[in-house]
Order: structure tokens, then sequence, then C-alpha cells
């Protein structure tokens, strides 16, 4: 994914590890790694640890979990996101938000709550202990 200097992702369709396109209707639980973009509709639980865009034609009736979260469609059900979540152009979110990092562009519609989060620290590798225990002869 790029970044502009804005923070606004872009994505290309290179970059898209899955695509969800408009005509297509989904229902059940939805799980996936890299980026995806789902411009249809979906109805049921979405969950990744990163980013989902809801596209500009999107109609989601879903509970999402992402590290990322874009919105430029509709989604109607709560969103957590660990890292941000984007509320773009015509977004419409009818439910409650959780999350480190909020974006909301002027001419959105969101009706819920909003839990502004703690950034989750990025773990340290674990540490070996390397110190000698002596051994008795």
């Amino acid at each position: 994914m790029l970044w502009k200097k804005s923070g606004r992702a872009t994505v290309e369709k290179r970059d898209l590890t899955d695509f969800i396109d408009e005509g297509s209707e989904l229902e059940g639980t939805y799980t996936f790694a890299g980026t995806a973009m789902v411009n249809g509709k979906f109805r049921g639980e979405i969950s990744s640890r990163d980013t989902l865009i809801v596209g500009d034609k999107a109609r989601i009736t879903a509970t999402i979990r992402a590290g990322t979260v874009i919105v430029r469609g509709e989604v109607v059900g709560n969103v957590v996101a660990t890292e941000r979540i984007e509320l773009s152009g015509a977004a419409r979110v009818f439910g409650d938000i959780e999350t480190p990092v909020l974006v909301v562009d002027e001419g959105v519609v969101f009706e819920g709550q909003c839990r502004m989060t703690k950034a989750k620290p990025v773990e340290a590798a674990p540490t070996r202990d390397l110190s000698v225990v002596a051994v008795k002869r």
C-alpha cells in the first residue's frame, strides 16, 4: 500500500489481494490477508489484521474487525480497527466504531458512537536469556 503525505491510503488494483466487485452478493464470514476491497453487497462478519476498503458501491451489513478500514460506501454494523478508520467521499456508517485514529471527510454520514482507543505498541521481539548458569562438577 502506498501512503500520500496526507497519510491517506492510495491503493491500486494490483495492490489488492482480494476484490468483491459490484453485482456480487455474499453472506457469511469473510477473512483475508493483505488488502481487500468490497464493492458489492455483503452480510455477516469481516475479519482481518490488514486493510479493508469498502468501495463506493458497497452495501455491507456486518461486524467488521481489521487493522485499517477505509469506508467510501455504506456500512451498517460496528467497525473496530486496530490502526485507523477513514470515512471518505459519500461514506455512510450506521453503527459504533472503535479505533486509535479516525479520519472523517466533510459530507460523510456517521450515526453511532465512537470510541478512541490507544494504538497498540509494536511488540518487541522476544529476548533470549543468554546468562550462564554455573555448573558444579
